[in-house]
């Protein structure tokens, strides 16, 4: 069995350009989610947003616009941002738009889906909105399916 091993500090940019600093996050729980604007799934944004007004003292959430599934994310970086803020009031973190899967496929997501990387399971990302909970250690807890709430009692008792 591979061993556990703790996230790297992946370089990412946010929508607006500038690097996440890894740092603003110590001790918190991080959510990943791949979003999109134009997915059966967007509603969640206002869920997401919820969990995040919620326990922000806790999880921080990052949401990372993939256009790999439908092309559901076919924006520029300041139509995804103005589009988040105005529908779902979002205000967690948004990344640069990448990609989740395949050749171009982000390091942090590689670390997310695969057991020799993480330590912990293998997975394929299958759709938008597929969540990855890693704990304050930067330790891969699990992931969840599109079709998990984000206000499920599978997320959330992991810090209530």
């Amino acid at each position: 069995m591979p061993r556990t091993t703790e996230m790297p500090l992946f370089e990412l940019q946010t929508l607006q350009g500038s690097k996440i600093d890894w740092n603003k996050f110590k001790g918190k729980y991080l959510l990943f989610v791949n979003v999109a604007s134009e997915c059966g799934f967007t509603p969640q944004y206002k869920s997401l947003q919820k969990l995040y007004d919620t326990y922000n003292d806790k999880l921080e959430i990052i949401g990372l616009p993939c256009n790999q599934f439908g092309a559901q994310e076919p924006g520029s970086a300041d139509e995804i941002a103005s589009f988040c803020e105005l529908n779902f009031g979002v205000s967690f973190t948004l990344t640069e738009k990448i990609s989740v899967k395949g050749v171009h496929q982000h390091p942090l997501y590689k670390w997310l889906t695969d057991a020799n990387e993480n330590g912990i399971k293998s997975s394929s990302v299958k759709w938008n909105f597929q969540k990855y909970l890693v704990d304050p250690d930067r330790k891969l807890i699990d992931y969840y399916y599109s079709t998990t709430d984000p206000l499920s009692k599978k997320i959330t008792r992991h810090f209530e």
